[in-house]
This record gives structure tokens, sequence and C-alpha cells, in this order.
């Protein structure tokens, strides 16, 4: 344990999840970094491969990303052929996004360097604790509002 810390500081859970979270984003990010991406490309195809194709407008509203956030987003994945754009033939105003098979792909790369981020930063913890603590986090990720 960090002895740096304040006490007062440890004993409180909300300032360890900061610390761990903002510790965890940021060697994800670095991580990603390295293949020129951010952590928004992969949310996107996570959440296309999740959830199946959406218009535009509902990805950002999904991810909670602002919607001139996601086009840049969606174009830099469009340029890598990750994901494709289509006008929606009953209202072609909109636009429809999907997974292509090269972005299953990358998004297969992409959360195995996400899972050894994440094999180092809980390597002090054994499986059973992982899960625990993953069953946890979800219960009060559930509560939160999106």
């Amino acid at each position: 344990m960090n002895e740096t810390a304040p006490p007062t500081l440890t004993a409180l859970t909300t300032y360890l999840l900061s610390r761990v979270g903002k510790t965890a984003r940021g060697r994800l990010a670095d991580r990603l970094a390295g293949r020129g991406l951010r952590l928004w490309h992969m949310a996107v195809l996570a959440a296309l491969a999740d959830f199946g194709p959406h218009a535009q407008r509902d990805l950002a509203a999904r991810l909670a990303i602002h919607p001139s956030d996601v086009v840049k987003v969606l174009d830099e994945l469009a340029v890598a052929e990750w994901v494709e754009r289509v006008r929606d033939p009953k209202d072609r105003r909109r636009v429809r996004v999907s997974l292509t098979a090269a972005g299953r792909i990358a998004l297969a790369e992409l959360e195995a360097d996400a899972r050894e981020v994440q094999d180092r930063l809980l390597e002090p913890l054994n499986a059973s604790e992982r899960g625990v603590l993953n069953e946890l986090l979800l219960r009060v990720h559930g509560q939160l509002p999106y």
C-alpha cells in the first residue's frame, strides 16, 4: 500500500476507487495510444459488437458522447474500415453504423490489450477476489445514472 497517502483518505472507498480508476484509465489509454486510438474508439466498437447496428445519433446517446465527437470517432474508424455507415433507407436523414469483420478483429485485439492492463493492475488479487470485485463494482455501476 502507498504509505504516503493520508490514512484519512485511504479509509475512504471513494478515494481508493478514484485512484485505482485513474491509474487503470491512464494505463489503458496509454496502451490504446500506442495503436493510435483512444478509449472512445474501443467504446464505439464494443457498443456495436454488443448491441448491433445503431443510428449514429443513438450511438452517441448510448455512449454519452457529444454527437459531433462521435462523428469524428466514426470517421477515424471508417478510414480503418472497422465500421460502415449507410443512410437509413426508411429515413435518409439517419445514418446507420455497423461493425465490419475487420472491426470485430480489431476489437478482439483491443480487448486483449485491455485484459493485459487489467491483469497487471489486479495482480495483487487472486481469481476469486477479482470475481468478487467485479461483481461488487457491477452492482454499484448498475445504480449509477447514465
